[in-house]
Parts: structure tokens; C-alpha cells; sequence
């Protein structure tokens, strides 16, 4: 069975799209054929929306489901229109919020992923820039990371430190280690005084050898021999220094970073 979903926002969708796929995640027996419509924030804009999600019903005989975080009522009208399955995020919560609050809600579009705190958002691009100059070692002034990510090439520590640094702030820095670290089975020396700060990242080799074979082909590097090797040594060298460690093969980013930040005592909301 497949489903056409439509996830429609006033701002860039990415809400919408999160939680929807969360919810259709749930149905396992069904294929979803996924459609992002971003920036919806006027009659013109929900009317053309409207009249593609009509048209593909009356294509495919099958009504479409959309996912829905416009906040202005008018707009979820017009689309409503289509007859698609109208699935409205905020509906469930703005009217106990109004009554418990006792205030209407604006209905202001563009408001969740604005940059209402500069502050806030200077953070994230602090803390991004952060990340792309402390990546794979290329800078190593530590002292300011929130953490450090340890790990063998491509088990994940780039794409985990730049998503704690675009959503949360959070100063991350990441560590490659090398055939001579592993080789030694020591701590290297420009870590050993923020060890309090290290958590390493581990991959099932056959995961590992995949994505090195898409980077370097037919190379060393990305043989299933190498990748066992290097994972191994890193497990005897992660034990042996008490850093904790997380198997990343069957985790997200979002839940590699939450756990990492339950780890280490981190509480910060997404920004």
C-alpha cells in the first residue's frame, strides 16, 4: 500500500516534516510517497497548494494526508479545500493553551524557526563554526568544547557534532583516531586533560566498510579487514581509557545527541 503525504508549512516545514514522519513511522506495512510545502503563508500560496494536492487525488483515486503547521486558520481552510486528511499539529494544544494561558493565540506565521533571540542564534553559529574547524582534528584548542567526540573515521562524529551545534549551541569537537592511536592503544596526549569530556562513537564494521567503500573505492580503508581491526582497537582503547561509548549503526543523529547530552548532564531546549 502506498500513501501520498503532503507536510505544509507557513515557515520552512522542517516541524511538520519531523513530526510527521515520527507519526508514520508507526505504520510499517505502508509506503509513503513524501511531499515538503514550505512557506505557505498566504491566500495565493494555499490556494496553488490546494490545487496540487486536488489534482493528485483525482490522479491517483487515493486521498492525500497532510501535515500541517500553518498557524493561520484561514490558510488550513483553504487547503482543507483539496480534501485531503487535514492533520493539524498545533490543534490538540492551542485551545487548552488558551484557556490556560488566557490569551488567543497570535495566528503570526513564520514565528518557530524565526530568529526571534539573536543571542541564541549568534550561539548556533558560534558553535557551528566551532565545529567545522575542531573537525577531524584540524584545530585542537580543546578548551573551549562542550565535548569531545572520539571515534574511527566515518562513525558519525562530524554529522553529531554539527547537529548539536546548529540545534542546541552545544561547542562540539571531534577526534579521528588514527592507525598509530590504535596501534598504541593509549589515550592520545592532546586529550588526556579533557578526558571528563570524551565519548566515543562506535559502527558495526559491515556498516563501516559500506560507507568507506562509497568514499574510497576498492581501497585499504574501506576493507571489512581494516574496519574490524580499527573498531576493535578502539573498543580495547575506549575501555581501557573508561570513555563511554555508543553504537551508532541503528541510531539517529537527534538520538545520539540526546543521549550523549543525558550523559554528560546537558539540558538545552532546540532553538
Amino acid at each position: 500500500m502506498q500513501r501520498t503525504v503532503f507536510f505544509i508549512s507557513d515557515s520552512t516545514g522542517i516541524t511538520a516534516e519531523t513530526i510527521g514522519n515520527s507519526i508514520l513511522a508507526q505504520f510499517e506495512g505502508v509506503q509513503f510517497d513524501k511531499h515538503r510545502l514550505p512557506f505557505i503563508d498566504n491566500a495565493q500560496k494555499a490556494e496553488a497548494a490546494a490545487l496540487r494536492i486536488k489534482t493528485h487525488y483525482a490522479q491517483s483515486a487515493q486521498r492525500p494526508i497532510v501535515v500541517n503547521t500553518m498557524a493561520e486558520r484561514a490558510l488550513c481552510d483553504i487547503v482543507a479545500t483539496s480534501g485531503a486528511l487535514m492533520l493539524d499539529v498545533f490543534a490538540p494544544f492551542i485551545g487548552p493553551l488558551e484557556d490556560e494561558l488566557g490569551a488567543k493565540r497570535s495566528g503570526a506565521v513564520n514565528r518557530s524557526h524565526g530568529m526571534v533571540d539573536f543571542d541564541k542564534y549568534e550561539a548556533r553559529i558560534n558553535a557551528t563554526n566551532y565545529a567545522l574547524s575542531h573537525d577531524d582534528g584540524i584545530d585542537v584548542n580543546y578548551a573551549e568544547a562542550d565535548l569531545i567526540l572520539v571515534g574511527v573515521s566515518r562513525s558519525g562524529k562530524t554529522p553529531t557534532c554539527l547537529y548539536m551545534a546548529l540545534h542546541y549551541g552545544v561547542s562540539a569537537a571531534n577526534y579521528p583516531l588514527t592507525d598509530e592511536d590504535l596501534e598504541k592503544l593509549e589515550l592520545p596526549a592532546r586529550l588526556r586533560p579533557y578526558r571528563d569530556r570524551l565519548y566515543g562513537l562506535t559502527i558495526d564494521p559491515q556498516r563501516l566498510a559500506q560507507i568507506r567503500e562509497q568514499r574510497r573505492a576498492g581501497s585499504r580503508y574501506a576493507t571489512l579487514q581494516q574496519c574490524r581491526w580499527e573498531l576493535e582497537q578502539a573498543d580495547r582503547l575506549m575501555r581501557q581509557a573508561s570513555i563511554p561509548s555508543l553504537n551508532t549503526t541503528h541510531v539517529s543523529i537527534e538520538e545520539i545527541a540526546s543521549k550523549i547530552f543525558d550523559r554528560f548532564g546537558i539540558e538545552r531546549t532546540m532553538f
